[in-house]
């Protein structure tokens, strides 16, 4: 008798064929990576195809592999993870797609296919800066108008490069670089013998 796993990984192999360049299990999901040329059309296929069936695009999100494994990642650096559902099926889908140059990440925009894509693509671009090629409106979505830079890749400082404040003397918003001053945090120790104990 065949597991729910194994009938979903049937499923995608038969539509996906020699598009899979890795399929493996994480976290309980079947997670297959593809080549970016070979991208748009399997999202499609996995959608359309009545065996496997994925209506909905649940979630997309940029991940910087720049620091994965301790630094020891010698892959693509930028990634756009796609989180797929069928309702009809019952199955989730985790499909990866590296972006094939580090310097300027570029793959296909999922928008035409699913909708839901848009506002996820944008927020991908916004804070990684993986460019979505055929979206109609890649701009930020959650920095600010004037923002330099891409805060979730992992060479970005955590502070940032400039910080804004009201400037009652200009009587407007300006920027600045950061001042803020770095910090040794001591923790508290607790000395009481007894501390927490109840009576």
């Amino acid at each position: 008798m065949t597991t729910k796993f194994e009938n979903l990984e049937a499923a995608v192999k038969n539509v996906l064929g020699d598009r899979i360049l890795q399929s493996f299990s994480a976290f309980g999901e079947l997670t297959v990576v593809l080549a970016p040329a070979a991208y748009l059309q399997a999202m499609i296929d996995l959608r359309d195809d009545a065996s496997t069936a994925f209506e909905e695009l649940i979630d997309l999100c940029g991940v910087d592999y720049s620091a994965y494994a301790d630094g020891v990642w010698d892959g693509a650096r930028f990634a756009a993870v796609s989180h797929l559902l069928s309702i009809s099926n019952n199955w989730r889908l985790r499909v990866r797609v590296f972006a094939a140059d580090d310097e300027m990440p570029v793959v296909p925009s999922l928008s035409e296919v699913w909708s839901s894509a848009n506002w996820y693509e944008r927020e991908a671009f916004d804070l990684f800066g993986i460019l979505f090629d055929g979206h109609n409106d890649l701009r930020r979505i959650l920095t600010d108008y004037g923002f330099i830079g891409h805060p979730f890749r992992k060479d970005f400082p955590i502070s940032g490069y400039v910080e804004m404040r009201y400037d009652a003397d200009q009587k407007r918003v300006i920027y600045q670089p950061v001042t803020i001053d770095p910090r040794e945090n001591t923790p508290r120790v607790i000395r009481e013998e007894h501390y927490g104990m109840k009576g």
